[in-house]
């Protein structure tokens, strides 16, 4: 009886091992597959924890990497979009001297407004732009476009405040354009309050339709200084644009030096060391088929080899 239980507790020791030794051998062979020291949660779970916190780390900036991208493309769109705007208004200012020439008669005053409405046209298509996202360019916080005409066919603003901000990181955003109230409206009107370059582009249009063009002067002159705001007003937009430009591109620098730290710091905890790694795994694998051959012989005795 004494010989049957140590017999079964050599087997069941032995059958142990080898399933330990089975274990490290397909461990190793992961390791070498993977090329990571780290695969589950047991191998280490302190690393195995601070590998998921990397990698969640690295989800969340490459959400700001594409929005950063988002954001840089809008820019370049409203800013490009900007120096075709002020190309328009150096040409309105061009018509606006020219209708203020006494030689000029009322079909040519005609002409002129013809060619200052259709500068209005521009302007307005420039100002409904739609951005990669489908969105209005210069649209306000609400509105599906920046630009329309109300009731009475005068063109007005839609929507009121700021457009929307895009997240580029933790507590971190960016206004990737301006509302076209920004940048063709808040002129000072003569008569106080505020007036913008569409409704005094329109009035000099109307003014050099009339028979005699005898308001023309007037008009034209405070037209040009309308027009002179206004070229300021986007040129100081396409600075500020040129400023959250350069901003996104620190921001973008910031995150790709993150994701290299991040990379080493994974590498570090997780990356096995492939020739340490094939040396144990033939030393484990030798240890592993020595005792699959001693418990083989050793199962293969009869007790008459026993008593012999």
């Amino acid at each position: 009886m004494t010989m049957l239980v140590s017999t079964n507790l050599f087997f069941d020791r032995t059958n142990r091992q080898l399933g330990g030794l089975t274990a490290d051998v397909q461990k190793l062979q992961t390791q070498l597959a993977t090329g990571k020291r780290i695969n589950t949660a047991s191998d280490d779970a302190s690393a195995f924890r601070r590998v998921q916190r990397l990698e969640v780390a690295g989800a969340d900036d490459a959400a700001w990497r594409n929005n950063v991208t988002l954001a840089s493309s809008v820019l370049e769109q409203a800013d490009t979009t900007l120096g075709n705007v002020t190309n328009l208004l150096q040409r309105a200012q061009e018509l606006a001297v020219q209708s203020n020439s006494g030689t000029l008669s009322d079909s040519d005053r005609r002409v002129v407004a013809a060619q200052l409405r259709g500068v209005v046209e521009d302007l307005v298509s420039l100002a409904n732009t739609r951005d990669g996202r489908g969105t209005p360019l210069f649209g306000a916080a609400s509105g599906d476009t920046a630009v329309t005409r109300d009731a009475s066919g005068n063109l007005i603003f839609a929507g009121t405040g700021d457009p929307p901000s895009i997240p580029v990181g933790d507590d971190t955003a960016v206004r990737p354009s301006e509302s076209a109230e920004r940048i063709f409206g808040g002129l000072t009107a003569a008569g106080g309050g505020t007036t913008d370059i569409f409704a005094e582009l329109t009035n000099l249009a109307a003014a050099l339709e009339a028979p005699g063009g005898t308001t023309v002067p007037s008009v034209a002159a405070t037209t040009l200084d309308q027009l002179k705001a206004t070229v300021e007003q986007v040129s100081a937009v396409r600075g500020s644009i040129g400023a959250r430009a350069a901003r996104l591109d620190l921001e973008k620098s910031r995150l790709e030096d993150a994701a290299v730290t991040r990379e080493v710091d994974r590498s570090d905890l997780e990356g096995a060391d492939i020739q340490a790694t094939i040396v144990q795994l033939q030393k484990t694998s030798t240890i592993l088929q020595a005792t699959q051959m001693s418990l083989s012989r050793l199962s293969q005795l009869s007790l008459f080899d026993y008593l012999r």
